[in-house]
């Protein structure tokens, strides 16, 4: 059918695509505060002023958390962690989520190990049951315990399993007719039609690695083995303990930074890894979430 526009519609037309174009520039206005933050000195920051230009700018807040090799080394814990523990999440999620979304006919403990997994996504033992198993297994210090711990992500798994369920059966009947076994209707069949759900759990799996520090903080005991959020925390603590400790050049260092400088650096310096991996899972990140939360 050929639509015809009039003036009117045109009008209303563009009108939308100028809000809609405003609206998503505003979701730009907090990151660029942030980046105005960083850049300005404390006593700007300190008094207020600084809004979306920076005010007397200045390096400080980067010097203070690239300027010695520890960042490099948290860097490297903790790109070390999102490889390791983002591997070991993908793998582990496709294969519970094959599973479960087996019929019950196929695998019969199916809803046994469904409920599980549902009663562990609501239910915790708590920190210090948390710690002490972790103490028990002897990982303590280690990267296992940073990445062991949420090595199958339960949402992730019901997110793909409900993907999985989705597909076609057809075809899964066809592959059981030609003699196709379970390992390879899902390496062959279910993995390459589930690319979108896959880049959206991997892309959940790479930003909660890369964003946690509390495990770093509680299961590190030394500091060389902090990933890089739990180093940056331990940054914002320092700068606000006594200085007596600390030598004249540390005490000037300091002097030009604010806990709000030292943050925003912290928050931009995180995103950078993350806004250079979403671009390549954006396009599968929508129609993942989507076809991957209609079913049971």
């Amino acid at each position: 059918m050929v639509r015809s526009y009039r003036l009117t519609d045109r009008v209303v037309d563009m009108v939308i695509v100028a809000i809609l174009s405003i609206l998503g520039l505003s979701t730009l206005l907090p990151l660029v505060h942030i980046l105005a933050i960083s850049f300005s000195d404390k006593a700007s920051v300190a008094g207020g002023m600084v809004t979306f230009i920076p005010i007397r700018p200045t390096l400080a807040a980067y010097n203070a958390v690239v300027s010695d090799h520890a960042f490099f080394r948290a860097f490297g814990v903790s790109v070390e962690r999102v490889l390791l523990g983002g591997g070991l999440q993908f793998v582990l999620t496709i294969l519970t989520a094959y599973a479960l979304s087996r019929p019950t006919a196929e695998f019969r403990s199916r809803n046994v190990y469904m409920w599980i997994l549902i009663f562990t996504m609501i239910f915790s033992g708590g920190l210090i049951p948390f710690y002490l198993t972790i103490r028990n297994l002897h990982l303590l210090d280690t990267m296992w315990a940073l990445v062991l711990p949420s090595a199958v992500p339960v949402f992730n798994v019901i997110v793909l399993m409900n993907f999985f369920k989705g597909l076609p059966k057809e075809l899964d009947e066809a592959a059981l007719m030609d003699g196709a076994g379970p390992w390879y209707r899902m390496v062959a069949l279910y993995v390459p039609l589930s690319l979108p759900s896959i880049a959206t759990v991997t892309l959940f799996s790479l930003v909660g690695h890369w964003n946690a520090f509390f495990d770093g903080l509680l299961l590190m005991n030394s500091p060389d083995k902090y990933p890089l959020q739990t180093y940056l925390n331990q940054i914002i603590v320092q700068a606000a303990q006594p200085q007596s400790h600390l030598t004249p050049d540390q005490i000037k260092q300091l002097s030009k930074l604010s806990d709000k400088t030292v943050n925003s650096a912290k928050i931009l310096v995180s995103l950078i890894p993350i806004l250079v991996v979403y671009p390549f899972l954006q396009r599968y990140f929508v129609t993942g979430m989507t076809l991957g939360s209609v079913k049971e």
